[in-house]
This record gives structure tokens, C-alpha cells and sequence, in this order.
């Protein structure tokens, strides 16, 4: 098996930014995470010269591959934001800064940073659909998951790609556990139920905590979308990280989206910040395709009384209030937690069931 110390005396034969040392002496080597025939290591370079930076780049990516074991290697560009104490300037994109707060500010600056510049979209993919919340634990990953499912059993060619660097889930919500294999400078998407799909959980161990800064994981994400092989694709969906941080706001002013899709469960604290993630892309010009209710009622199984555990109808009220599709909502069951944990989405287990996608 490949070691760190191999990757790391390889990458000696790369020479810096200005040429004179190797990037290893150089210090510029943020990371090395390595999953059987998968390398992946981060470069941290000036952001003003991530751009001009790309030769550098691809030519760690060529050493790395060189190496016997290896068959994926993957180099990514990471850069911290330059101190300073000059006012902020709005971002291009934004129309209307005037109400986003002080942290969203920062965020919105460090798009222009040029570590990321304008993403033409994935090669033959004709939309991107992104599927958000505005916080985490209110079932987004298994919404997007059923949502691409039942975009293909309608006859698309659909695609699934896991923006949660941090926590990504849906190759076990898939049951999917082989890893992508490379063809030239593109990797091949991994398929489960005839749906093409790929994650940062196919190239670490899945207890492997992910460690990285922000600007980092925003190239992880580029290069997923952009150097994967997805071939023709009606739709793309991303399963957005969840929240309203730089990464998710660089994605929606980046990435061009032909819409977003929020899901919510129904209480009051859960849509304080649905309307977070909802108002982020109204700010950058994304259209809000519609709201869904997630874990909307429980009807008990032994003596089915309906009980509503997280309140009812919260999301679809929203969604009338700001005049936006209410796209369904999704009851709270057993079967649906069993069959995400054990790798069969419920839009494939129980097409026809009760608790089905109603989409």
C-alpha cells in the first residue's frame, strides 16, 4: 500500500510557485488523505495566483500517479484569506448587500478571492438542481437521494453529487462501497440503481474525519463536478452541505444552478433557518424550485393514531406565505430510517407505499 511518505517524496520533483524550492521544503502541502489506490493531496498556494497555478497542479497529480499502487490521484488547490483591514467590497453577484450580515459578508468576499473562479457547469449536464436546508438533521441527503430516484424512474438521466464534505452519507444510503477508477484526468462516477453518483465517501474510509478549511473544500467540490465523467445528464442534483457558510454560498454564486430545492421539518426553529437557506439563494439570483416538508407526521404503526411529533404543515404554510411551490411532504417512519441504513432508498424499496416521495 501507497505511504504518505511516498506521496510526500514524490511531490518533491514538483517545484514551487516561484520555482525555487519543491512545494514539500516549501511547506505547501496542507494535506494528504490516501484510501487504498486513492490519493488525494492539497496544495496551499497565494489565492491571487491559484489561477495561474494550475500547472502546478496537475503536474503533483502526474508524480503521484507515477506511483506503483496508485491508479487515482487527485491534487487540489487550497488558500487561506490574506489578513487585511480594508473595507469589504460586495461581491459582483450580489444586487442587494445591504441585509446580509457581517460573517455572510466575509463570505461573500472570499469568492473573489480568485481561488475559485466561475464554473462553467459539468460537460453534458443540462441542469443543475441543488437540494438545501438551511441546518442540518431534517432529512436533506434523504430527500436528494429519493428525489434523483424518482427523477429516473420518470425516464431521466439523472445524476447525484454528494456536496457534504464534511459528513457524506449517500453512499451508504445507496449501498454503494466500490471506488471510482480514473479515465485520463477524469473519474468515473460510481452507479447505484441506475443512478450515477459521487462522493468524497468513496475516496476515505468512512469514519475518516474530514479536516479542512473552507477554500478547500469548495475545490474538492469544483473538481467533483467538473472532473468526474458524468456524461449526458438531464439533471444533476447536488446534496448541498448543509447550513449558509462560505462553502454553500461560493456553490450557489458559483455553480450555475437552474434552481434550488429547501427542505424543512416542520416546527418554527427548523424553518427560522429554512428561510436562511431560501433567502441565500434569493440573494444570488438562484429560483427556488420549492419547499418540502420533511418527517411531517408519525402515524404509529400498532395503533395508528397520528401524532405530530415536529408539528404539521409549517413548511406549506411557509411556502404559501412566500408565494413558492409546496412540493409534498414526507411522513416520519421507521421503514424510511431502516431503508437508508441498509442501502435501499424508499422511492426503491416501497415505490407504491404510503410513505413514498410525493414528488
Amino acid at each position: 500500500m501507497v505511504t504518505r511518505e511516498q506521496v510526500l517524496e514524490k511531490l518533491k520533483k514538483v517545484k514551487g510557485p516561484d520555482r525555487d524550492q519543491n512545494i514539500v521544503v516549501l511547506g505547501l502541502i496542507d494535506g494528504v488523505n490516501i484510501r487504498d489506490q486513492n490519493v488525494m493531496v492539497s496544495i496551499k498556494v497565494p489565492a491571487t495566483r491559484a489561477e495561474e497555478l494550475e500547472p502546478l497542479r496537475l503536474a503533483a497529480e502526474k508524480v503521484i500517479a507515477s506511483l506503483e499502487g496508485v491508479d487515482n490521484a487527485i491534487a487540489i488547490l487550497t488558500a487561506e484569506q490574506p489578513k487585511t483591514t480594508k473595507k469589504v467590497r460586495p461581491a459582483p453577484e450580489m444586487k442587494d448587500r445591504s441585509a446580509v450580515p457581517p460573517p455572510m459578508q466575509d463570505a461573500v468576499s472570499a469568492t473573489n478571492t480568485g481561488v475559485i473562479k466561475k464554473i462553467n457547469g459539468a460537460p453534458g449536464v443540462t441542469s443543475i438542481v441543488a437540494v438545501a436546508s438551511g441546518k442540518g438533521g431534517v432529512g436533506k441527503s434523504t430527500t436528494a437521494v429519493n428525489l434523483a430516484l424518482a427523477l429516473l424512474a420518470r425516464g431521466k438521466k439523472v445524476g447525484l453529487l454528494d456536496g457534504d464534505i464534511y459528513g457524506p452519507s449517500l453512499p451508504r444510503m445507496l449501498g454503494i462501497t466500490g471506488k471510482p477508477t480514473a479515465k485520463g484526468r477524469l473519474l468515473s462516477p460510481l452507479v447505484g440503481y441506475g443512478l450515477k453518483v459521487m462522493s468524497m465517501g468513496f475516496l476515505v474510509e468512512e469514519d475518516t474525519p474530514m479536516i479542512w478549511r473552507g477554500p478547500m473544500v469548495i475545490s474538492a467540490l469544483t473538481q467533483m463536478l467538473q472532473d468526474v465523467d458524468w456524461g449526458d445528464l438531464d439533471i444533476l442534483v447536488v446534496d448541498m452541505p448543509p447550513g449558509t457558510g462560505d462553502v454553500q454560498l461560493t456553490m450557489a454564486q458559483q455553480v450555475p444552478l437552474a434552481g434550488a430545492i429547501i427542505v424543512s421539518t416542520p416546527q418554527d426553529i427548523a424553518l427560522i433557518d429554512a428561510r436562511k437557506g431560501l433567502n441565500m439563494f434569493r440573494k444570488v439570483d438562484v429560483p427556488i424550485l420549492g419547499i418540502i416538508e420533511n418527517m411531517s407526521l408519525f402515524i404509529c404503526p400498532k395503533c395508528g393514531q397520528q401524532s405530530d411529533i415536529f408539528g404539521h404543515g409549517g413548511a406549506r404554510q411557509e411556502a404559501v406565505r412566500l408565494g413558492m411551490p409546496f412540493l409534498g411532504s414526507i411522513p416520519l417512519h421507521m421503514d424510511i430510517r431502516k431503508n437508508s441504513d441498509n442501502g435501499t432508498p424508499e422511492v426503491i424499496a416501497t415505490p407504491d407505499g404510503p410513505q413514498r416521495f410525493f414528488i
